[in-house]
C-alpha cells in the first residue's frame, strides 16, 4: 500500500489537528500492536512538527490485526510485538506483498500482581504451571503464598486475546511452543485492561508490556532458572536481554520503504524517535542521549 495524498482539510478533521487549510498532505496508515499503540501515537504527534505535510493515522487492534493488514496490503506500516510467522509471510507474498520488518525498540514483558500479594519473585517454571494447560498451580497456596483478600486463594489468571503478539510471545517464552494456555484464563483486549483488572482483583496475576506498569500493581522479579537470582523488568534489562521475558518490537512495511514512509521510519530510528520510545518505557534499539 502506498501512502495516500489527501486534502489537508479531510485529514485534519479526522485526526483533530486543529487547522482547516485545504492543502495536499500525505497520509500514512499505521495499524496494529496494542503494546506499541501509545508510542506510535506519540511518534505520530511529534512528527507533525518535523513534516507538516505528512499525517500519520494510528490505530491499534493487536499485532494480528496489523499483520493481517500487511498480508492484505491495506496498511502502510503495521506495528507488531511479535515477528510474522513463515506461513503469514508466505501468504502475504502469494497476494503480491513483500513484508519487510524493522526493529524499532525492545520491551520487557512484566508480570503484574495485586498490591496485597506478598510475592516478590516468580520463576519461569512457576509461571508455566500457573498459565499452562494442566498446570499444577491453581492456588496461591500451591507456591507457599497466602494473599489477603483472595477468597479461597484461587488464582485469577489474566491473559491477552489470542490475536495479540503479547499473547503469542508469552506463550512461546514461558509455556513453550507445544503448550497452550490453561482453560479459564481471562483474555483482555488490551494491555491497560490487564493492569486495571489485576489492580482491582486480589487473586489476580497478569502480564503486559512494562510500559503499562502503574503505582497500583506489584511487578514480579522473574527468575529464569533455579539459581535464586531474579531480574526485574526495566528499560536497561530489556535492552541488554538480561530480563528473561524481553522481546523486540517491530514495524512492517510492504517492501523496502520509500518516499515519505522511509523518511518517517528513518526518523523513528533516529535519536528523536528513539528518545520518545525510551520516554514511554521501552528500550531503544541503540544507546541514545536524550534531553
Amino acid at each position: 500500500m502506498k501512502a495516500k495524498i489527501v486534502f489537508a482539510a479531510a485529514v485534519i478533521a479526522g485526526l483533530s489537528f486543529g487547522s482547516t487549510a485545504a492543502e495536499a498532505r500525505t497520509l500514512i496508515q499505521n495499524k496494529g500492536s496494542d503494546t506499541l499503540v501509545n508510542v506510535a501515537q506519540a511518534w505520530a504527534e511529534a512528527y507533525r512538527n518535523v513534516d507538516s505535510g505528512v499525517a500519520v493515522a494510528v490505530t491499534g487492534g493487536g499485532s494480528g490485526t496489523g499483520i493481517a493488514s500487511v498480508i492484505n496490503g491495506t496498511v502502510d506500516i503495521a506495528n507488531a510485538s511479535r515477528a510474522m510467522k513463515k506461513k503469514e509471510v508466505d501468504l502475504a507474498k502469494s497476494k503480491g506483498q513483500d513484508p519487510v520488518r524493522h526493529v524499532v525498540g525492545y520491551d520487557a514483558l512484566a508480570v503484574f500482581m495485586h498490591m496485597a500479594n506478598p510475592a516478590k519473585t516468580l520463576s519461569i517454571s512457576q509461571l508455566a504451571e500457573i498459565y499452562g494447560e494442566q498446570g499444577e498451580v491453581e492456588k496461591w497456596t500451591d507456591i507457599g503464598l497466602e494473599v489477603p483478600g483472595c477468597k479461597g486463594q484461587e488464582i485469577v489468571i489474566v491473559s491477552r486475546q489470542n490475536s495479540s503478539g503479547t499473547y503469542a510471545y508469552f506463550r512461546r517464552a514461558v509455556l513453550g511452543k507445544k503448550r497452550d494456555y490453561k482453560l479459564g484464563t481471562l483474555d483482555m483486549h488490551g494491555s491497560k485492561d490487564v493492569v486495571d483488572l489485576v489492580e482491582k482483583t486480589p487473586c489476580a496475576i497478569g502480564y503486559s508490556g512494562f510500559a503499562y506498569a502503574t503505582d497500583y500493581v506489584k511487578i514480579a522479579c522473574v527468575e529464569k532458572g533455579e539459581s535464586g537470582n531474579c531480574v526485574s523488568p526495566s528499560v536497561q534489562n530489556a535492552s541488554d536481554n538480561s530480563y528473561p521475558i524481553a522481546r523486540p518490537l517491530f514495524m512492517y512495511t510492504n517492501g523496502r520503504p520509500k518516499g515519505e514512509i522511509k523518511k518517517y521510519i528513518d526518523w523513528i530510528l533516529g535519536d528523536a524517535g528513539q528518545c520518545i520510545i525510551q520516554e514511554k518505557g521501552y528500550a531503544p534499539v541503540r544507546e541514545v542521549k536524550c534531553e
